[in-house]
């Protein structure tokens, strides 16, 4: 599970951004940072910085010159307008230089975000004592329930100690099987998580006596069964969400699934090739998208909540690699998300991402999205009741946290650790033990054990604020799909802020309180 920083003021972070940038002057090692108008938005007003921008994107040379002559040697690595954000690589004393000739531009470190999907993670491992140095090996066998057939590519997480997240995992072999190195000393686990790829609900054991041999088995996933999403939001009407355009801003969405309908989309990883924007990136996109407008009907298929939407895929995420198997999204791809996204006529943005530093492009790029009329709605986070993350603790974001309900799982689900006080007024449903909290909340939405659509056409269970968001996401498009005046109004701020206050108006509180629930669970 990863930690978050809290958002930052604008002001700071411009002068940290400076700090961080100057605080290297000694190391000539480029670094990568994003070169923003100084009036915060993705496009240059002044005359000069225009020009300046301009001049990079078109001449696509790395040393540019200033208007007294001297060059600022930087390379450009990809831009968002001929006259706006530009990503570069440049040395601290360019980085001087630069600020000198061209006051008018702020310098934005690249930060990076993760999805904000649930799953916990070993992060020390148990290692034996000095004095007591022997080891033992442990097998886990994770098979599925009823006919006994191995589950390969399991994620297995074994904790010896969960509150210091001290353990050890692995993900199973082609014979559903993984084996742990342990402190002999160790007799029993704490905890033992398993998290399938697809097809399956995950497991928790808790108090696991170690034996050389352990077999877990796995409940399959029934498409018919009422899980989070369905019973709080309901699966919507084929037509529900018709005329309205979802940007999901994530890993790709799958663009083969039977369930799924994607019109369009963009590939904004910078050196990635922009027609790339199917699910390269991971899983997460496709499970986000199916919780907005799946379009199946069970026991073949699933229902999302708006499934007349139309799907944009946005893939901000890079190819995994094997030295970077967990990239993250950088601020800069965003941004240029963000900004395609409402250049598409998108509505509504679902961002389940978060945990960098607050920064001024990716506020820019949510300041745009505002003006042109559509909103961002996006993910609280999942580091266990801290505050909001960045971008959703932004005012002009939707945040989002995670709701769930007791029953809607199987009672050996990973999703039973997720149970955890305060309960609402019906004391089956929880704020997720997981998600984060906060005055900046707007409202919750369902994110414990919920199935959805994932490569290559599968399903599986995910859970976090990443899929709370799409749930409120697909009630907003289900609501503004019903009230043609303001989807057709002109898009502006006026439109945007029109299209948040229907939301957020139409929720109703649960019994949590305003710091886990925010206004509510809107109503579709």
């Amino acid at each position: 599970m990863k930690t978050w920083r809290r958002r930052a003021s604008q002001t700071s972070l411009v002068t940290n951004a400076v700090r961080s940038i100057i605080h290297v002057v000694e190391t000539p090692k480029p670094q990568r940072v994003i070169l923003l108008p100084g009036n915060r938005t993705l496009r240059a007003a002044a005359s000069s910085t225009k020009e300046f921008l301009r001049a990079m994107a078109t001449t696509g040379a790395a040393a540019v010159k200033s208007a007294g002559g001297a060059d600022v040697k930087m390379k450009l690595l990809d831009s968002i307008h001929e006259d706006g954000a530009k990503l570069v690589e440049i040395t601290a004393a360019e980085a001087q230089k630069l600020r000198a000739v061209q006051p008018g531009l702020l310098i934005v470190p690249e930060v990076f975000f993760q999805p904000a999907v649930q799953m916990y993670q070993v992060e020390k491992m148990a290692r034996p004592s000095a004095a007591r140095g022997a080891e033992r090996k442990v097998v886990v066998k994770i098979v599925s329930q009823g006919d006994g057939h191995p589950v390969a590519g399991a994620q297995v997480v074994a904790f010896t100690n969960f509150a210091a997240r001290e353990g050890a995992g692995g993900a199973t072999s082609q014979n559903g099987t993984v084996t742990l190195t342990l402190p002999s000393t160790v007799k029993m686990l704490e905890r033992l998580y398993v998290y399938p790829e697809n097809s399956f609900w995950g497991s928790l054991q808790l108090k696991v006596k170690l034996a050389s041999n352990i077999t877990v088995e796995l409940a399959p996933i029934d498409l018919a069964a009422e899980d989070s999403v369905r019973y709080f939001a309901g699966g919507g009407q084929v037509t529900d969400g018709q005329g309205v355009k979802v940007a999901v801003i994530d890993t790709g969405i799958a663009l083969g699934h039977p369930d799924l309908r994607v019109v369009g989309g963009e590939c904004t990883v910078p050196g990635e090739k922009p027609g790339d924007y199917g699910p390269l990136g991971g899983d997460h996109g496709s499970h986000c998208a199916g919780i907005i407008a799946a379009r199946g009907t069970p026991p073949t298929g699933i229902r999302g909540v708006a499934p007349g939407a139309a799907l944009y895929s946005f893939r901000v995420f890079p190819k995994p690699t094997p030295q970077n198997p967990e990239p993250g999204a950088s601020n800069f791809a965003i941004a240029k998300a963000i900004d395609r996204a409402f250049a598409a006529g998108c509505d509504l943005l679902n961002l389940s991402l978060g945990g960098g530093q607050a920064d001024a492009a990716t506020e820019a790029a949510i300041q745009d999205a505002r003006n042109a009329g559509a909103v961002v709605i996006a993910a609280a986070g999942n580091d266990g009741r801290q505050p909001v993350s960045f971008p959703a603790s932004y005012d002009l974001c939707v945040a989002v946290s995670a709701l769930g309900r007791i029953g809607l799982f199987p009672a050996g689900s990973v999703d039973r650790g997720d149970v955890a006080p305060p309960y609402g007024t019906d004391k089956k449903n929880f704020i997720a033990q997981f998600s984060n909290i906060g005055r900046e909340l707007d409202c919750t939405g369902p994110g414990v054990g919920v199935i959805s659509t994932v490569p290559d056409k599968a399903y599986a269970v995910m859970s976090g604020t990443s899929m709370a968001t799409p749930a409120v996401t697909g009630l907003a498009t289900r609501l503004l799909g019903k009230n043609p005046g303001l989807l057709n109004a002109a898009r502006d701020a006026s439109r945007a802020d029109g299209i948040a206050k229907m939301v957020l108006q139409s929720a109703g509180k649960l019994g949590f309180g305003a710091n886990y629930e925010g206004q509510g669970l809107p109503k579709g």
